[in-house]
């Protein structure tokens, strides 16, 4: 099989190259489009064939070498070989196609993407950590690009620099553990003030692994937090009170979080896609706003200070009650927070009911269409809808358009995920 050469015609929407032998499509990890390449372990379905690059015969001018030695083995990045432009113009095409494949729509002009620094990135992350009895060896890392295994890596350039450079020691440590088989993941999450790690173990761990624990926090300058049981059974152990926070320095807010919240994983980005969201939305001071999805109030906050009245809905009751706490925090009274789930019928409730002028939307991967049956408003002149998933958008821009009236006025990426097939995207609807 390795014998198979063939050319790479089109880049598929996880990150593989596209290719077509005998009128059969063949996924091949590690090729770009444009290449011709010789295949490796080509494994055979019945739609559908999967292989990797055993050698590139003629390369892309896109291709770069990887900046990770781990890549190809570990499965936190798989566009390292592509040139940061290029993922960018990618992924933009990925959009536009679902656009027109599912929502049979196109935006009337096509916005900028949005980027930040492709490295170092990640202040929000799950590694996998597994002692191996057969190496007799820790192992900490994300899962390899086949899934059933924990990569073996030494350093991860896209996780913050804190953490991301420190892996050989931090799996040093573990190794040391008399707990180590009970670490079963690390949550990692970086607030402007604090970097954590949450370890997440199986059974109690003794008094010395505890010390060593604390020790390994204090000589790196991290916090360390124990996570026994589920979600709520998160506590520091060192430092005692430990409290995560970022600051959106452009409106005076500053949030609080806990490790295990959604925050977004790109901090920097984070911040540019703020600016972005309401740079589109273009609020007025007497505007009413609806902030769907809302989470702490990454956009809520931001918005609470650019209009008379904002009203977030999110479905955590955990993350509601943080919302409501970092707007007193920060002095804001106009910004009013319910908790509700947002893919139930929610059209009784008097915040459902009630007129906005403006609207926003961040759903999670499955999109909004269940709440666009009832929503926007008719005095709802815009919306900006933020999406970390094309086809959920394709749809539910569709929905926005032939039912509601709306017209897609503009829609582009966000890179919020370098070296990854993710596609974070903006769009903003007018009518």
């Amino acid at each position: 099989m390795s014998s198979i050469e063939t050319d790479i015609t089109d880049l598929s929407h996880d990150g593989r190259g596209v290719a077509h032998i005998a009128g059969k499509a063949v996924f091949v990890a590690g090729a770009l489009a444009g290449e011709r390449v010789r295949l490796r372990d080509l494994r055979r379905h019945r739609h559908y064939d999967e292989a990797a690059v055993e050698e590139v015969l003629r390369a892309s001018p896109d291709r770069v070498a990887p900046r990770c030695k781990h890549f190809g083995v570990c499965g936190g990045c798989v566009l390292q070989h592509l040139d940061p432009a290029a993922q960018i113009a990618a992924k933009q095409r990925v959009l536009l196609e679902n656009f027109e494949r599912i929502g049979k729509v196109q935006p009337s002009a096509i916005l900028p993407a949005l980027s930040d620094s492709p490295w170092g990135y990640r202040r929000k992350a799950r590694l996998s950590a597994k002692f191996v009895e057969k190496k007799r060896r820790m192992l900490v890392g994300f899962r390899e690009t086949n899934g059933r295994y924990v990569a073996d890596i030494e350093r991860c350039e896209v996780l913050h620099p804190a953490v991301g450079e420190r892996i050989a020691a931090l799996t040093a440590m573990l190794e040391s553990l008399d707990g180590k088989r009970e670490i079963a993941q690390i949550e990692i999450a970086a607030g402007d003030n604090l970097i954590a790690l949450v370890f997440r173990h199986l059974k109690p761990l003794s008094e010395a692994d505890t010390r060593a624990l604390i020790a390994f926090g204090q000589a790196n300058d991290l916090a360390i937090f124990l996570q026994p049981g589920g979600i709520d059974s998160v506590a520091p152990l060192w430092p005692a009170g430990a409290q995560l926070n970022f600051e959106l320095p452009a409106y005076d807010v500053t949030l609080d979080f806990r490790p295990l919240d959604f925050i977004q994983v790109n901090g920097g980005m984070n911040r540019r896609m703020i600016d972005h969201a309401l740079a589109l939305l273009a609020p007025r001071p007497d505007d009413r706003v609806l902030d769907l999805f809302c989470g702490l109030g990454n956009f809520t906050l931001p918005l609470a200070r650019r209009s008379a009245q904002v009203t977030g809905v999110e479905g955590e009751a955990g993350l509601v009650q943080r919302a409501r706490d970092n707007a007193a925090k920060n002095g804001i009274a106009n910004a009013t927070f319910h908790s509700a789930d947002l893919t139930a019928d929610q059209r009784a409730t008097a915040w459902a009911r009630a007129d906005y002028e403006l609207m926003l939307l961040d759903p999670p991967r499955s999109g909004a269409d269940a709440l666009l049956d009832y929503l926007p408003r008719k005095t709802t002149r815009r919306v900006v809808y933020v999406s970390c998933h094309p086809a959920s958008l394709a749809r539910d821009a569709g929905i926005l358009v032939d039912r509601h009236g709306f017209g897609l006025k503009s829609a582009g990426v966000m890179d919020m995920f370098p070296h990854t097939a993710h596609v974070e995207s903006i769009a903003l609807f007018e009518r």
